[in-house]
């Protein structure tokens, strides 16, 4: 779980990152989650958005993904949303460093 200036400090980094997650008029499939996930592992943060096409908000986009990798949902607002999941794999290769 994060804590608020955690979250705070991830939406300040994604403020400049472009949305490389799309969700259509198909919602939240299978291919969507294994992008996620795939883009998480090398990136930890990442930012998507839903397109007009889609009945679904951002934020439930984001929740539904982040249950299904296992992620942090760390903001969502209009049709963009941006998630968080440490790289516990490979320690040495993490990019974001948390203040605690």
């Amino acid at each position: 779980m994060l804590t608020s200036k955690e979250r705070a400090y991830l939406r300040s980094q994604a403020a400049s990152l472009d949305p490389i997650i799309m969700v259509g008029k198909g919602g939240v499939t299978e291919s969507v989650a294994a992008e996620a996930a795939n883009a998480l592992r090398t990136r930890e943060l990442v930012k998507g958005r839903v397109l007009e096409s889609s009945l679904m908000t951002a934020r439930e986009a984001c929740d539904e993904i982040a249950a299904m990798v296992g992620a942090e949902g760390v903001q969502a607002i209009g049709s963009k949303f941006v998630l968080y999941k440490e790289n516990r794999d490979l320690p040495e290769e993490k990019r974001i460093k948390l203040k605690k």
